[in-house]
């Protein structure tokens, strides 16, 4: 369904190969960002997003750049090192690899790289200076965390090509995704020549052109909405591209659309109920049925909330993609079921 130039994308069984598209600026790009509030499932969708692009026979790198070890979590391994791992290896010759970025390993590498102190790093680490400068600059680390990714994104192999066909960030928050990748202000501060603008200066420039995408992960819930909204427009005010939206565990209602707001209100047929569970073989006592009805008139009101929500999505125009709820929480058998869905939608 398009509604000005948005693609709402709603995958499931029932749907033609027609109905389940991804965006075209997001299939062309090279460079994936996934953000989104805090539990709305961003590291488990950018896990999900690597399979797939990993299940066309590319080389994936999945990045993850806050130091929590999620994906480790995620692909049942040990914790990553701060260097490229392979995790997964497919038949068709795609594969899976990440790298957990860490500040500090980023840093004594830049300074081995730009200014040939690696020894020199390794004396200020062993002082704590370098917690100091990170802190006082607290800048630099997005610069040298963009820097890093933006190093992969060019890194090439013995025979020249590229090292990797797509990257996959599982960036920060919503909240800050916006300053994480205005890579120009923090620039802006930290240096005005030297090597540390030159290289930002080619940060900017990938994070400004066609191969790179953001995607805004969220529930249908007033404040991952609200945020993902704001994102949205903050990204836009950065020029900065905006991939889709993917709604997250976005499970088909269980009641009619038209009775909704009335159960929602209480005004549900008890009798009528009773009667159809006792025609299926099922009969409840006064205080069963009772129960029945509170926690159905409760997931009404949860669907009114949710309807709201949608409403409010509705108005930002950029591709939506809905993920079902897996079952049994999310591991790697998880992922794979989510990467089918990405994939039918045209990831």
């Amino acid at each position: 369904m398009e509604v000005v130039d948005k693609v709402i994308v709603v995958v499931n069984e029932d749907r033609t190969a027609d109905e389940e598209r991804w965006p075209a600026q997001a299939r062309d790009a090279r460079l994936h960002f996934v953000s989104g509030k805090g539990g709305t499932g961003k590291t488990t969708v950018a896990a999900a997003l690597a399979l797939t692009l990993a299940s066309q026979g590319k080389k994936v790198l999945l990045v993850e750049c806050e130091e929590r070890q999620a994906v480790a979590q995620l692909f049942d391994v040990p914790p990553l090192p701060p260097t490229d791992t392979q995790l997964v290896g497919m038949d068709g010759g795609g594969s899976v690899w990440a790298l957990a970025l860490e500040i500090e390993h980023a840093l004594l590498e830049y300074l081995d790289m730009f200014y040939n102190l690696g020894f020199a790093g390794r004396a200020i680490k062993r002082v704590g200076a370098i917690d100091f400068v990170t802190t006082v600059a607290p800048g630099l680390k997005d610069v040298l965390v963009t820097g890093k990714i933006k190093e992969r994104v060019i890194a090439t192999d013995k025979g020249g090509g590229r090292t990797y066909d797509a990257i996959v960030v599982d960036s920060p928050p919503t909240g800050r995704i916006g300053s994480f990748l205005d890579v120009t202000s923090a620039m802006r501060d930290l240096a005005k020549s030297g090597p540390i603008r030159n290289q930002s200066e080619g940060v900017v420039a990938l994070l400004h052109s066609p191969d790179t995408v953001v995607h805004l992960c969220t529930l249908l819930e007033a404040m991952p909405i609200q945020e993902t909204v704001e994102a949205v427009a903050e990204l836009r005010e950065k020029d900065l591209r905006v991939g889709t939206i993917i709604v997250n565990r976005a499970n088909p209602p269980y009641l009619p659309e038209d009775q909704t707001d009335a159960i929602a209100e209480g005004r549900i047929d008890s009798a009528g109920v009773a009667s159809s569970l006792a025609d299926a073989g099922i009969r409840l006592s006064e205080d069963d049925l009772a129960g029945l009805l509170t926690e159905t008139i409760d997931y009404a009101a949860r669907l009114q909330a949710q309807h709201i929500a949608r409403a409010e999505l509705d108005e930002v125009d950029v591709a939506q993609l809905e993920l079902p709820t897996v079952e049994n929480g999310v591991d790697l058998g998880a992922l794979y079921e989510l990467s089918a869905v990405l994939k039918r939608a045209g990831a």
